[in-house]
């Protein structure tokens, strides 16, 4: 007798090319396992004397949970505990103020959203309903970037493509510790970033340094999402509807690499290969680093950029903090030669990253291309 199929369901999605739907199966959640997202040791690419053989094993297995789930925790990468503690302590301080002096510090600049944003005011897949989360928003800015010696010196056709605020932590003077905290944060983020940019160009064949140049001026973001419990959850279980409401919504990322911090609540999950949604668990000590779009499409499909969304059920808030990585915004990149098998063609057309993300932000306003 044939075996029962299991039940399944489907989420829509935006992408560049339209909305799109992806199967999910009707399971219950479960922690990932460790051939999912894969705990990389990557001390042998923060330091700077080890050897190149050294760096490539572990670019090895960057490239091996690239390809299959997109996900992977990250030990040993020199970002002190001291600044990810600074930051959380900060980031609670910040969002448990009232509403109306959170609110001081919303900006728009050149389309992008800085600064703070209120609960329930974003919807990052729409078809999912408000995201149950506030946040606050940090653009690269060449000032805080130690790369930079000369920030009068960026070319005009760089230049116009930064968002960010002459003063972002203006209106935050109340909690001086937040804007300190999470500058720091962006800049060893910004480290971090680079240091994986060389191990994921190692991974596809290419010379370390071969993504440095795109991302002189990089393509950076931070945010810091506070996440309040949904109602009705608790610390051990959680409601008979797992889908009824989301944290932040089911979506995946634009540029080419995120880096992940968050709490000990719990909550971020992925869809794996098989259409099952899996946890995530937090490990202390690690980052979380996931493929975004852009590098899916430069590989031409090679390297996973996975689905993922975040359900607080825990009976208190989370904090979590993503740090977003791509090429600057005035680059433009095709698919890479490295990822053609022979014979293969590109699949995809070279494309200017900044037009790129605007075209990823409209989808995903809009659930169409065509806007």
């Amino acid at each position: 007798m044939a075996a029962t199929a299991p039940a399944t369901t489907t989420i829509q999605l935006a992408s560049p090319n339209g909305p799109v739907t992806r199967t999910v199966l009707q399971a219950p959640l479960r922690d990932a396992l460790p051939s999912e997202i894969p705990i990389i040791d990557v001390a042998d690419l923060v330091d700077e004397n080890s050897t190149i053989e050294a760096r490539k094993a572990v670019a090895a297995r960057i490239g091996e949970a690239a390809v299959n789930t997109g996900f992977f925790y990250i030990v040993n990468h020199g970002v002190p505990l001291d600044v990810t503690d600074a930051s959380n302590h900060a980031a609670r301080e910040f969002f448990r103020q009232d509403a109306d002096v959170k609110s001081r510090a919303t900006t728009i600049k050149d389309g992008f959203p800085n600064g703070y944003r209120g609960r329930e005011t974003q919807a990052v897949n729409p078809t999912e309903g408000l995201d149950l989360r506030e946040g606050f928003t940090l653009r690269y800015d060449p000032r805080w970037d130690p790369n930079v010696t000369d920030v009068d010196a960026t070319p005009e056709h760089v230049r116009r493509w930064f968002g960010y605020e002459e003063d972002a932590f203006a209106n935050t003077t109340n909690k001086p510790e937040f804007g300190k905290a999470l500058k720091a944060h962006f800049q060893a983020g910004m480290k971090l970033a680079r240091t994986m940019l060389h191990g994921f160009a190692l991974s596809l064949d290419l010379p370390e340094d071969a993504f440095d140049k795109k991302s002189e001026y990089p393509g950076a973001g931070l945010a810091v999402n506070y996440y309040p419990p949904i109602p009705g959850g608790t610390a051990v279980a959680e409601p008979s509807d797992p889908s009824g409401r989301v944290s932040i919504g089911s979506h995946t990322d634009f540029q080419f690499f995120t880096i992940l911090w968050q709490d000990d609540a719990g909550g971020l999950q992925i869809l794996n290969r098989e259409g099952q949604w899996i946890r995530a668990q937090p490990i202390p000590g690690t980052f979380i680093v996931n493929i975004a779009d852009f590098m899916q499409r430069i590989t031409n499909d090679r390297y996973l950029s996975t689905v993922h969304r975040a359900q607080n059920w825990s009976d208190r808030e989370r904090v979590s903090i993503p740090f977003f990585w791509g090429f600057g915004f005035h680059e433009s990149c095709g698919v890479l030669e490295t990822c053609l098998s022979q014979g293969e063609k590109p699949k995809y057309e070279e494309i200017n990253c900044g037009e790129w993300v605007r075209m990823r932000l409209n989808n995903m306003a809009s659930g169409s291309s065509n806007k």
